[in-house]
């Protein structure tokens, strides 16, 4: 399977592979590429809708002239104080994000709470984060805002009193939480449409159906989110304990 970053040719063929509605894993077999790469090449570059091959070719070669220069060219430097291959992780931050994306979140939004969790400490500050993902702050303020407003993170002040971005382990229970209450309101609604079109009516009926079935996600959403709770709380084991 080759690797290395997609030529403009293959971006070509990706963009015809879009157009034409082909899922992501039809496409990477023509290219013999791994799924992965073709999904975060389309999500990273404006999403199936608005996927353009030679912009995206452009970019991607504006993305590398910028780590040139911001990347320092010693071949230690290439490792991390952790042991971790720092080109690795940056990649690894990238297919993250585009998960993310695919849920639903805008692409800094995205990159913003990736690099969050991908970060040992489970906190960082704007600037911070502006210097990692080498945008504004303004640009970072922006998309803190939105994970704040969706309870995907939380906000605390250090010991100076600047501001960090904490995800920790109860912030993804809170947020599944949180989920499970807006998808029974869309219930609740629905439930609601039903006096006012009229029981017994096909469209009554029809938000019958939705409003049982938006009540049993929710509370399954709700009640495995409490039964796993502990799990974010739990230590993984180590190797050397699993081998024992």
């Amino acid at each position: 399977m080759p690797g290395g970053r997609l030529t403009q040719q293959e971006r070509r063929q990706i963009a015809l592979g879009v157009a034409d509605g082909l899922a992501y894993a039809e496409i990477a077999r023509s290219l013999d590429r791994p799924t992965s790469t073709i999904t975060r090449e389309v999500m990273r570059n404006g999403g199936p809708a608005a996927y353009r091959a030679d912009l995206a070719h452009r970019a991607t070669e504006q993305r590398a002239h910028r780590r040139k220069r911001t990347t320092p060219r010693d071949p230690g430097t290439s490792t991390q104080a952790t042991g971790r291959d720092t080109e690795a992780v940056r990649e690894y931050e990238e297919v993250f994000a585009t998960v993310f994306m695919q849920s639903g979140l805008p692409k800094m939004t995205a990159r913003v709470l990736a690099a969050l969790y991908t970060t040992d400490a489970g906190s960082l500050g704007a600037s911070e984060l502006a210097g990692r993902l080498q945008v504004s702050p303004a640009t970072v303020s922006k998309a803190i805002a939105f994970l704040d407003d969706q309870g995907l993170i939380r906000r605390e002040r250090d010991e100076r009193r600047r501001e960090r971005y904490i995800v920790d382990d109860d912030v993804l229970y809170q947020s599944t939480m949180a989920s499970a209450r807006a998808t029974a309101h869309l219930g609740d609604v629905a439930r609601q449409g039903v006096g006012v079109l009229g029981p017994g009516t096909p469209a009554a009926a029809r938000l019958e159906n939705i409003a049982r079935f938006v009540d049993f996600i929710s509370e399954s959403i709700a009640r495995a989110a409490d039964q796993a709770r502990a799990v974010l709380h739990t230590k993984p084991e180590t190797s050397s304990e699993n081998a024992n």
